[in-house]
């Protein structure tokens, strides 16, 4: 550990290293004898300002670890040089690691989705951060069981249960919007939540950072990292309706060099719906180079495959009906499939100038990959009656990113700059196929027979797989480039200013048609579509004590549009400005955090079906659109996080908001002005409460409990101004609550957990659109066995 004592201003500053030489992050710094102290970043770094000259004991503890106490004298105008590691054992040190995964101080951890070297407190910004030990005590399988900790972001739709939708503050998520190790993902894929080590999420507005990224909010999910100690754990986990799912995470040295980890898992189950199945493999292998003092190359890579029986779930009957047969009837065919795999490989390599700059350069490459054959879309009929639609199709994506990042702190005079600067650029290629299907067409639609949902039995089904012959691929080149700087400036302890800027490019190139049936090509747009977009940033932070900030900031970003304008033209991006203030609390010595945010968020050219042609006519084309009208998305949000007492941490939220179409120009096509948006509820909370026993009689017994509520939202569409349908388009689907119970026990390296989801056997839907419509599941239990070493 390097201090440096500097009187004149009061600041103590270190790094902390573990025995290995590896940062140890997280570590408890205070004064003896007085109330001065910090935690250590992730980087091992911290910084204790406001130090009178004297003579001060610092103690240094972590869990594991015994307290380590040197003098340190504090004189005017001298500066003294303490060169200090933590003496570990390699189970001590996984201590630490684990120690930094809890809940406690969330407000002082630096969190790579924000790119600057700077705890959250710093950010004039909302972060929710779900830890390793939360997902490991949750038992979480899916990435909604982790969003269901942060309120304001909640799961969408489920659509035929292929993939789970997420929006926040009435934004939906997409593949812009999730992110592994800082790359973007394509979100068709279910991410697997054994490999992560936590969860980010950075609300509001990051397209500084990201470029054109949903307003709501950007998901990071950062995966485990080598080590350079030896250890691991294997498990097995079982559960209702036939889950299996053994997993295993080892890592180590290889050399004093280079470290290692791999980790994998398996996973089987059936489902409360009848016929319904699914396989996962999944596989995470990692290798970090210590190439210098000051530079590491991290080079990782994961592959996964997901085979699973799509399921519409219960549909809809007539028009605005949502058909309440029992939980596990299945309306599909026994031989329907989806075939997901999704692989990815990074390289990341970090370098130290000195102690204020640094340089971070990652590549990637991502393969994602799905076939896809289904009966699909359950709409009945009044009577019940239904005609089984067949969908076939597959999709291909390659995508390419590299991005740089340069950080730095330096003085100008009294005030102290953080600053970021960086470029990034992607490129995606997908391609879209089409199929042909031995069925009778009907309009658009291949039709499989016909079933009746209000009596099962009145018709014969088919069983049989129809044959399907491949037609064509549509491919669809997008290239993206950006460029971004910001500045944290700290104007006093005290008074903290973020501005910055960013400039985007985009680029879709003409999508190409290819007909394997006569080998012609086919340009299907007359020309490529180039948009781009200048995004600032500006926010203010105050801290009128150290234990709170007070924030404001404003940020643009923009969504690109899809169709064309009334000239023939691409249609310009949407630019959208977002306003957000709130306040963080760090209360019992950051042993406990609430943080409460407003935000404003309001798109001034939402695009909508063009009133008039360029000639004055009346338009009916719904793909020739206007920048009109606007939406407004307005709400609060309240986060608790912490660890108030020993063995008990806490995570719950409320959030409300408000997502309406406004000032639309109330004529053909657009939305009806003051409608609330389809699949946005106005609430939803959530409570976690897990309690570990330190008692020697019963220690390592865990017990724990989860609530989770998500209000009324409307499924369907919004409706228009002159719609052929004569009836509400949107269809209300009632809020509800479920909750969990946990129970666990560690003894040594072996440890057990068992959990009762939905224990009360709330009967709710996951709804998208008006089709799928899927029951969320009954009463279920999990139990995960594990051993470490």
């Amino acid at each position: 550990m390097s201090l440096a004592a500097m009187a004149q201003n009061g600041v103590i500053k270190g790094k902390i290293n573990t025995a290995d030489g590896e940062p140890a992050a997280f570590v408890t710094i205070g004064l003896k004898d007085t109330k001065r102290g910090t935690i250590s970043n992730e980087d091992g770094t911290f910084t204790v300002k406001n130090v009178k000259p004297g003579v001060y004991t610092l103690v240094i503890s972590c869990t594991g670890c015994e307290p380590i106490q040197k003098t340190v004298t504090v004189a005017p105008d001298q500066s003294v040089e303490i060169h200090l590691d933590l003496a570990n054992t390699a189970s001590q040190l996984n201590e630490v690691v684990v120690d930094g995964t809890r809940t406690r101080t969330i407000n002082r951890k630096p969190v790579s989705i924000g790119k600057l070297p700077v705890p959250v407190m710093d950010l004039p910004q909302s972060v929710a951060i779900i830890g390793q030990e939360v997902l490991a005590d949750q038992q979480a399988q899916r990435l909604s069981d982790v969003v269901k900790n942060v309120n304001g972001v909640y799961m969408a739709s489920q659509r035929a249960g292929t993939q789970e939708t997420f929006n926040a503050r009435g934004y939906g998520f997409s593949s812009t919007n999730m992110f592994k190790n800082g790359t973007r993902v394509n979100s068709g894929a279910m991410p697997e939540m054994s490999s992560l080590e936590r969860v980010e999420i950075l609300k509001g507005s990051a397209a500084i950072l990201y470029g054109n990224v949903a307003p709501g909010a950007v998901m990071n999910m950062v995966t485990k990292q080598p080590k350079f100690n030896f250890g691991g754990e294997v498990s097995v986990r079982a559960g209702s309706y036939g889950l299996l799912k053994p997993a295993f995470d080892v890592y180590g040295p290889i050399s004093s060099k280079i470290a290692y980890r791999v980790n994998g898992t398996f996973e089987t189950a059936d489902s409360y719906r009848d016929q319904v199945h699914s396989k996962r493999y999944y596989v995470n292998p990692s290798l970090l180079f210590k190439l210098s003092d000051r530079t590491e190359l991290l080079v990782q890579g994961d592959y996964l495959k997901h085979d699973f029986t799509p399921d519409f779930g219960l549909g809809s009957i007539g028009d605005t009906l949502i058909n309440k047969a029992p939980r596990n009837t299945f309306y599909g065919a026994p031989w329907q499939y989806a075939h997901t795999q999704q692989a990815t490989a990074s390289a990341n390599i970090k370098h130290k100038f000195n102690e204020n700059w640094s340089i971070n350069g990652l590549i990637s490459y991502s393969k994602y990959d799905r076939d896809y054959y289904s009966i699909e879309r359950i709409q009945a009929k009044s009577s019940g009656d239904w005609d089984r639609p067949a969908g076939r199709n597959a999709t291909n994506e390659d995508y390419y990113a590299a991005q740089v990042d340069l950080t730095g702190k330096f003085k100008t005079g009294s005030v102290e700059h953080t600053v970021l600067a960086g470029v990034d650029a992607d490129r995606y290629l997908t391609g879209t196929y089409g199929y042909g299907l031995a069925l009778p067409k009907v309009g658009s639609n291949y039709i499989y027979d016909k079933l009746n949902v209000l009596e099962p039995n009145k018709y014969t089904l088919r069983t049989d797989r129809p044959d399907d012959t491949l037609l064509t691929v549509n491919n669809v080149p997008i290239n993206r480039v950006g460029a971004y700087i910001q500045d944290l400036v700290s104007i006093s302890e005290k008074l903290k200013v973020l501005a910055g800027v960013r400039v985007s490019y985009l680029q879709s190139e003409m999508p190409v048609a290819y007909n394997f049936a006569n080998g012609s090509k086919t340009f299907t747009a007359t020309k490529g579509k180039y948009d781009n977009a200048v995004s600032p940033r500006f926010g203010i932070v105050y801290k009128p004590i150290a234990t709170t900030a007070l924030f404001a900031s404003y940020s643009t970003s923009f969504t690109p549009n899809t169709g064309q304008d009334i000239y023939g033209q691409p249609l310009k991006p949407s630019v959208i400005n977002q306003y957000e203030v709130g306040v963080k609390n760090d209360f019992f010595k950051g042993l406990l955090s609430v943080n409460v945010t407003a935000y404003r968020i309001r798109n001034n050219n939402y695009a909508q079906t063009a009133p008039f042609l360029a000639d004055g006519k009346e338009n009916n084309v719904t793909s020739i659109k206007a920048l009109i009208g606007e939406t407004l998305s307005q709400g609060v949000e309240v986060d608790i996080a912490g660890h108030p007492l020993p063995g008990l941490d806490v995570i719950g939220g409320y959030s409300y908001n408000s997502m309406t179409v406004e000032n639309t120009p109330n004529t053909k096509g657009s939305v009806i002005p003051g409608q609330r948006l389809v699949g946005n509820p106005n609430h939803t909370a959530n409570a976690s409460v897990f309690y570990t026993f330190q008692q020697s009689a019963v220690k390592g017994l865990k017990v724990g409990a989860g609530f989770y509520y998500i209000g009324q939202r409307y499924a369907g569409w919004n409706n228009t101004v002159g719609q052929t349908q004569t009836f509400n388009r949107m269809i209300s689907v009632p809020g509800y609550s479920t909750l969990d119970l946990s129970a666990g026990y560690s003894f040594k390296r072996f440890a057990v957990m068992g959990k009762v989801s939905n224990v009360t056997n709330t009967y709710s839907y996951y709804v998208h659109e008006n089709y799928s419509i899927n029951p969320i599941p009954p009463t279920q239990f999990v139990g995960t066995v594990s051993y470490k070493f």
